[in-house]
């Protein structure tokens, strides 16, 4: 596995699985949309239905099997996260059918750290080194809501445009050089999240299927997150094979001192 899938993690937690193994979690199926049927909803209605259908949580635990296309270099991996809301993203990415770990991340507010286990390498960086690969309208949250099927909560505002398209909710709009279209599904919940920055040539699409009961909420067993900066393209298929809400986590991460800081 080289190098670029670890650097390209900053890409996939901030923005930022094709496999067998499936959820055992049963998927809710989503009806299918009624384009005759004309809602009436007011601007503010439909925004109040939309929010009321966030994921809420305390921490998650998840596992996912996944594929990660960098550029045409692809590598099967498993992928753990832990996550503590608004608080702390942790992944752990490991290869040989999850014998041998090869990164480990964790992920604030205000910092990133990545450990690049094959190199024997850290490096560590304020969040702000994300705006390398992504528009700076993008926080920790954004990418909170990427892993977890959350729309992303600056756009439900009165300040979107929010409309019907073929009977389901589209939310768009622009906050300075971002663009972004959110379009849901039946169930309410996120299908598809499309931000794009023209002037930067970066652009994000994430497809959400096979949402699932966690909690009283719902949760999508399977992502594809396709991202694009200047002329770096990555995929990424990933399916969680276990979805945990409201359980007891921590975020281990300490740095053997052979390890070699990157600056």
């Amino acid at each position: 596995m080289k190098r670029n899938i670890l650097n390209s993690l900053f890409i996939l937690g901030v923005l930022g699985l094709s496999t067998s193994c499936k959820s055992k979690k049963v998927i809710v199926e989503t009806p299918p949309a009624k384009t005759e049927t004309k809602v009436d909803n007011t601007k503010a209605e439909a925004l109040n239905l939309l929010n009321s259908k966030q994921l809420k949580f305390n921490t998650l635990s998840l596992k996912a099997k996944a594929t990660l296309d960098i550029s045409g270099d692809a590598n099967d991996v498993t992928m753990n996260f832990r996550m503590k809301d608004k608080e702390t993203i942790w992944v752990s990415i490991t290869a040989l059918g999850g014998m041998a770990e090869v990164a480990r991340a964790l992920i604030t507010p205000d910092s990133i750290k990545i450990q690049n286990k094959l190199k024997s390498e850290y490096l560590k960086k304020p969040f702000s080194y994300i705006y390398n690969f992504t528009n700076k309208q993008v926080n920790f949250n954004t990418l909170q809501a990427v892993l977890t099927g959350n729309a992303m909560g600056e756009f439900l505002t009165d300040k979107s445009d929010v409309k019907q398209e073929n009977g389901v909710y589209a939310v768009s709009g622009a906050k300075e050089n971002l663009d972004y279209k959110l379009l849901f599904n039946t169930l309410f919940k996120v299908a598809e999240t499309n931000l794009n920055d023209a002037k930067s040539g970066q652009a994000l699409k994430v497809n959400y299927t096979d949402y699932q009961k966690l909690n009283e909420s719902l949760f999508p067993g399977a992502l594809k997150i396709n991202t694009l900066s200047g002329a770096k393209k990555i995929n990424i298929d990933l399916q969680y094979v276990k979805i945990d809400g409201n359980v007891p986590v921590d975020f281990p991460f300490t740095v053997p001192k052979r390890y070699t800081l990157v600056k």
